[in-house]
């Protein structure tokens, strides 16, 4: 470790990304990309002109970008803001609503970044368990006095909490803040957004890694009541004003408009994901319920573990948490048809070997 690393850091526990080898071609499964390009419309607004562009600096209202969001979800502009990804509006709103006499309460199976973001911030953080079936009830948090996060559906188990359980949790406690991660929402999650107008306290944050296929141009966004947009703004402008490139405000306005596009890609990786979980289940595993774009999925003859390696010398990536209540299982994420098949294929394999 370095000399010149500080105390604060050193303590710090970084979040993991997924592989991204590049010793040989993979059938990527493991960091739940889409198995799709964007949208003909992102790769048409990305002239040579705005290329030209670079040399200015990007709108820091990003204002293009927020307009398409709010003609989207029927919101007004002073309800939105953007961030480079989801993770960074995370972090804002941990760093705006978490603090001195402000702890914050995740579940201890879930979003691997919530971990890290509140041990960089230094908050007091509150873990609990998902009950044993992986399900996450409501009735644990409803006293809980500090700021909630929920990932919903949440990852890496795929499982959705529905809205009027995310509603109690509102209006049991209006003086705390309500954090709802909705990355994997438009694979078969119920959305909080209808409700932001009626509950000053919810906050709702999505990306367009996802379900828009722009995972490389880090583009997310959160939804909520001006008080809260307002809190998250102060955080952005005390730390990045500039936080979205000019390249990545006009791909993600041009995905929001592109609705048929998105509506056609979701559907594809919903249908997969229901015919790879059936055929995983006709090879013996037990796979959790999904609204996501993966599966959580355990081997009964096979460790989680075993699984992954095997699965990794022999071309196709997965991802494996080495972690308690956990460690058996694998998440799969939903590719095309042809890559599914090839991955249902090769487990075949696999356990017929054993």
């Amino acid at each position: 470790m370095s000399d010149y690393l500080s105390a604060e850091a050193a303590r710090l526990a970084p979040y993991t990304p997924g592989e991204q080898p590049q010793d040989q071609q993979y059938i990527k499964l493991n960091t739940n990309e889409s198995p799709f390009p964007p949208s003909p419309r992102v790769v048409k607004a990305l002239s040579r002109a705005e290329l030209l562009k670079l040399n200015l600096y990007s709108d820091p209202t990003c204002a293009a970008l927020v307009g398409a969001l709010a003609r989207r979800y029927e919101l007004k502009a002073e309800n939105i803001i953007t961030g480079n990804g989801s993770d960074e509006i995370l972090a804002f709103a941990f760093r705006a609503f978490c603090g001195e006499g402000r702890p914050v309460a995740y579940a201890d199976i879930t979003y691997g970044f919530y971990k890290a973001q509140t041990a960089l911030f230094g908050l007091d953080a509150h873990i609990i368990p998902l009950r044993e079936d992986f399900t996450l009830n409501v009735d644990d948090y409803l006293d809980f006095p500090g700021t909630i996060v929920i990932a919903n559906p949440n990852a890496p188990t795929g499982m959705a909490v529905p809205r009027a359980d995310i509603q109690r949790l509102l209006e049991a406690r209006p003086d705390r803040v309500v954090i709802v991660d909705e990355a994997y929402v438009d694979f078969g999650g119920e959305s909080c957004v209808p409700m932001i107008y009626r509950y000053e306290n919810l906050l709702v944050v999505q990306t367009m890694s996802k379900s828009r296929s722009l995972a490389g141009g880090r583009v997310g966004y959160a939804l909520g009541s001006p008080a809260l947009i307002a809190a998250l703004n102060r955080v952005k402008y005390s730390f990045n004003p500039y936080n979205v490139n000019r390249l990545s405000l006009i791909a993600g306005a041009a995905a929001v408009e592109d609705e048929s596009y998105f509506a056609t890609c979701t559907a594809a990786v919903v249908r997969n994901r229901e015919w790879t979980a059936r055929e995983l289940e006709a090879l013996g595993f037990t796979v959790l319920p999904s609204c996501t774009n993966f599966l959580f999925a355990r081997c009964g003859r096979l460790s989680g573990g075993e699984v992954y390696r095997r699965l990794k010398e022999n071309g196709v990536l997965v991802r494996w948490f080495d972690a308690e209540r956990i460690r058996d299982y694998v998440r799969i994420t939903i590719g095309s048809l042809e890559q599914m098949t090839a991955l249902v294929d090769e487990l075949g394999r696999l356990l017929d070997e054993l």
